[in-house]
């Protein structure tokens, strides 16, 4: 199977080109990755290979239907749960209504279910009865960001498959071919920030990183922990549920959050190489107000409550579990 186009990801690669060369694809996938982790490329692909109609090696990106998918307008690819587009009880029956009807050209018709994490139970179980039951033509592309949120029963039906992080050669190779106009700073600084996720760095070359209300939350939030007031930071953690952050602003925080403790533990180790002012200024306040332990075990939280965001779980919850657990760290 041709997955050249997506970055990394060797063992994974591997594992879908011996599976397919030995029984062909399977009908229903999950991948997992955290947001810009390559979900969509790898669903691009997949998506591709289960219309192709080349003969050969899939996809073939020769043959109409690989030409098709690869440009987004093919009618037996259809994709669900996007911006806009809840995956509810009633849009799952929908899609399970139109998965009987027969392909319009494809030998296979392919659903792409983006944010499979944010379906409930009820959801998730109408999904099941069509994974379990559904024609033999039918393929589901499952995308989470933490395929431990969907029910067991949903996984045991599927084939997971779980994005890695790229290493920093990988990701500077990758930018480097896409973003020739960018200097070699900025590729090599947007590389060594996106912790591995591309999509990070490709928003942070082309200006996407965010309005800044993330990483300014995050420099509060870290001033309050180096602070060792607790009042001031569980009160800084309950603004966070009294302005609203929802879960993907909250882990969009939690993001740099952790970016900003790994600057401090890299800062501690004299080794900080950060062109950013106001990072660096961030990085030598924590690397002087906290110790390396109590920094590692504040990034360990941090990533906890980063996969959290991923399930059923509130935006006020979590952030009062931030606060609660960093309080007892800055004792």
């Amino acid at each position: 199977m041709d997955l050249s186009t997506l970055v990394g990801n060797a063992p994974l690669k591997r594992q879908l080109s011996l599976e397919t060369a030995r029984r062909g694809l399977s009908h229903a996938y999950i991948l997992s990755g955290p947001a810009g982790s390559g979900k969509r490329t790898l669903a691009g692909l997949l998506s591709a290979a289960l219309v192709c109609t080349g003969g050969g090696e899939v996809p073939c990106f020769a043959c109409s239907g690989c030409r098709k998918a690869m440009g987004g307008i093919h009618p037996d690819i259809i994709r669900a749960g996007g911006e806009g587009d809840e995956l509810n009880v009633a849009r799952v029956r929908a899609i399970r209504s139109d998965a009987y009807i027969k392909p319009n050209e494809a030998p296979r018709k392919v659903y792409i279910l983006e944010g499979a994490q944010t379906m409930n139970d009820s959801s998730q179980n109408a999904l099941l009865k069509l994974l379990e039951d559904g024609p033999a033509y039918a393929a589901f592309l499952l995308l989470t960001d933490n395929a431990a949120a969907l029910l067991s029963t949903v996984r045991s039906r599927c084939e997971v498959l779980t994005l890695s992080p790229v290493t920093v050669q990988e990701a500077e190779a990758f930018l480097a071919a896409r973003y020739p106009d960018c200097s070699q700073a900025q590729r090599a600084n947007a590389a060594a920030r996106c912790e591995g996720i591309l999509g990070r760095a490709v928003d942070q070359l082309e200006g996407k990183a965010g309005d800044g209300k993330a990483l300014e939350g995050a420099a509060k939030l870290l001033e309050r922990f180096c602070s060792g007031d607790e009042l001031a930071l569980m009160d800084f953690c309950a603004s966070l549920e009294r302005d609203k952050w929802d879960r993907d602003a909250l882990s969009a925080l939690l993001d740099e959050f952790l970016l900003l403790l790994r600057d401090c533990v890299v800062c501690a180790a004299g080794a900080l190489h950060e062109s950013d002012p106001r990072r660096r200024a961030l990085a030598q306040q924590g690397a002087a107000a906290l110790s390396p332990k109590a920094l590692t075990q504040a990034a360990a939280l941090t990533e906890r409550l980063r996969s959290a965001c991923g399930f059923y779980v509130g935006a006020g919850h979590l952030a009062g579990w931030l606060g609660a657990e960093l309080a007892q760290l800055g004792r």
